[in-house]
């Protein structure tokens, strides 16, 4: 069998390559491995998992949370708590903060994650990831509340997602590169196969859920107006749409071939300025997608300078190709500098009972 690298075998290199190696945060992420193996086999069980018949209940975002929603949770936190490296934990599928139970050690990182991202693709079988994020807690702290996990994108020290599809995948950024690692089923270790993974600049292909059109902000109607027009219009270029709804999946997908995935601001529900999460899904998607050569943004902000204001908050995703983030980050700026949006397309124009001269 050729030499091959494992996760925990590159973990123990990054660290010997480091001026100050952190064993701690070693051990977090070969924790946060093992729950993404079991999550994986949970996964590829489906309704074997559990008994049947359970009601799907609704969890603090106001969503259907599917049983399996709960496992992958639940196997998150039994497999990070007692390591020694955490001091709390945040989940999507929790009101509030996670604490340490008391006869554990604390450590002095906290743990952000989506236990089970794209859960609403598991009945119809196809792909669903897990997104996590790593911070330090502040100095001093080893019970921490809400407020101690509001901290910016750029002050992740590790983040990464899981891939549970045809085979799995472990994603990682230390902050110095992507790397992708597939579990080999048969040893039961995620193995390097895709390491400096890079997103190509530019990209024909794009995602978004053209079913909210009409609740779309000018900016990203335009953009979207200009791709489907292909080459006839003013890209002069075919592009393809995809859309899974799963970020997870979107994600990979860039991270593979490239591409641009939007969940913008919309006008569908105007309380919500936006529809990810900010903590456990944007900032760890953006770290990644940046380390990759990539672009991420609110459209009007880079997501990694958003200041959380609550460990649930929401905001608006544009990430992927450098190239198409920026194009769109200028239509956001004229927007909103009052500059005219033509479009002369019927999809997007304005319906009227009167014509005009």
């Amino acid at each position: 069998m050729p030499h091959r690298t494992t996760f925990s075998k590159f973990l123990i290199a990054d660290r010997r390559r480091s001026a100050a190696p952190d064993n701690e945060l070693v051990a977090l992420l070969n924790d946060v491995q093992r729950a993404c193996k079991f999550i994986a086999a949970a996964v590829s069980r489906g309704k074997l998992e559990g008994p049947g018949g359970l009601p799907n209940r609704v969890n603090v975002q106001g969503e259907e949370q599917k049983p399996l929603d709960v496992i992958a949770n639940e196997i998150v936190l039994r497999n990070c708590e007692a390591g020694g490296q955490l001091c709390g934990m945040v989940s999507e599928e929790m009101d509030e903060p996670f604490g340490i139970a008391p006869d554990y050690p604390r450590g002095s990182y906290l743990l952000a994650f989506d236990p089970l991202d794209g859960s609403s693709n598991i009945d119809i079988d196809m792909t669903v990831g897990t997104i996590f994020s790593i911070l330090r807690a502040p100095q001093g702290v080893d019970e921490p509340t809400a407020e101690h996990f509001l901290q910016p994108g750029t002050q992740q020290v590790a983040a990464g997602y899981a891939l549970y599809g045809p085979c799995s995948m472990l994603v990682l950024t230390l902050g110095a590169g992507v790397h992708g690692f597939t579990l080999d089923r048969e040893v039961g270790a995620f193995t390097l196969t895709h390491p400096d993974m890079c997103i190509p600049e530019a990209t024909c292909e794009f995602a978004i859920n053209a079913s909210n059109e009409r609740f779309w902000e000018p900016p990203v109607r335009q953009y979207v107006q200009e791709c489907i027009q292909g080459k006839a219009g003013p890209r002069g270029v075919d592009f393809n749409t995809r859309w899974i709804a799963s970020m997870v999946a979107e994600v990979h997908r860039i991270l593979i071939r490239g591409g641009l995935f939007m969940y913008p601001r919309d006008t569908k529900a105007p309380a919500k300025p936006g529809r990810l999460r900010l903590l456990y899904e944007a900032n760890p998607m953006a770290m990644i997608v940046e380390q990759a050569g990539g672009a991420a943004s609110t459209g009007r902000e880079r997501i990694l300078d958003v200041q959380p204001t609550g460990i649930h908050q929401r905001i608006p995703v544009i990430l992927g190709s450098r190239h198409e983030v920026e194009r769109l980050v200028r239509y956001h700026e004229a927007h909103d500098r009052g500059e005219a949006l033509v479009f002369t397309t019927p999809l997007f124009n304005t319906r009227s009972l009167f014509l005009t001269a």
